[in-house]
């Protein structure tokens, strides 16, 4: 079983930037969850980002805060999960600042460990299925609202940096699934990967890498 750790996740200060660069630079960290003593461990392919205030598309537009979205509210690192049309949990991490209510969406993980866990959660998804989904990967790390509200670098569900660098070509498109500001770039994935939630079709733009990617030192 694979061990965490905890000293090796993000920092706070990594999700105090804006939060398309946050969504961009996500891609290639690992999320690490031991929700109830199992390890489960996947590479993120795809997020997108929420803007808050002036995103129409956020659970935060115009500060429309509630019971249910306090979290969004909260200080950058912070997990705000939600219940998906009354079926399935969706995780974000806050971020920039409190109350700005921005946060990056986790829509699909490569799975790297624990897959047997995953299948059996996800009630024998084929590999490929696992985690190519907001839903799908909180069900195959056992994800639920619990972790709302939960410091992510304290918490039973940790994002930490990869052990070696990949180059990665980012591709940007519009969000998936969403009715208001459908059209806005703001949904980033590797390019060519085949964990994604959704195939390529062509026409994403193509970023070059948010940073340099070589082998860690």
């Amino acid at each position: 079983m694979s061990r965490v750790r905890r000293a090796a996740t993000l920092p706070v200060s990594f999700f105090v930037r804006p939060t398309e660069q946050v969504a961009a630079e996500l891609l290639g960290m690992m999320v690490v969850s031991t929700v109830g003593g199992e390890v489960t461990e996947g590479r993120i392919v795809e997020t997108e980002a929420y803007l808050g205030y002036d995103d129409p598309a956020s659970h935060g537009y115009r500060h429309r805060r509630n019971t249910r979205n306090q979290a969004l509210f909260g200080p950058p690192g912070l997990w705000y999960v939600y219940l998906s049309y009354g079926m399935h949990w969706c995780a974000n991490l806050v971020c920039q600042r409190r109350g700005l209510a921005s946060a990056v969406l986790l829509r699909a993980l490569e799975p790297v460990d624990g897959l047997e866990v995953m299948r059996r959660r996800r009630r024998g998804a084929e590999t490929r299925d696992l985690c190519s989904g907001p839903g799908k990967l909180c069900q195959a790390l056992g994800i639920d609202r619990s972790l709302d509200g939960s410091r992510m670098a304290r918490s039973s569900v940790i994002v930490r940096p990869p052990t070696e660098w990949e180059k990665l070509q980012v591709a940007v498109t519009p969000r998936i699934g969403i009715t208001k500001a459908a059209d806005w770039p703001l949904r980033f994935h590797v390019a060519g990967s085949p964990w994604i939630s959704r195939k390529e079709k062509g026409g994403g733009s193509l970023d070059p890498p948010p940073r340099e990617r070589g082998k860690k030192t």
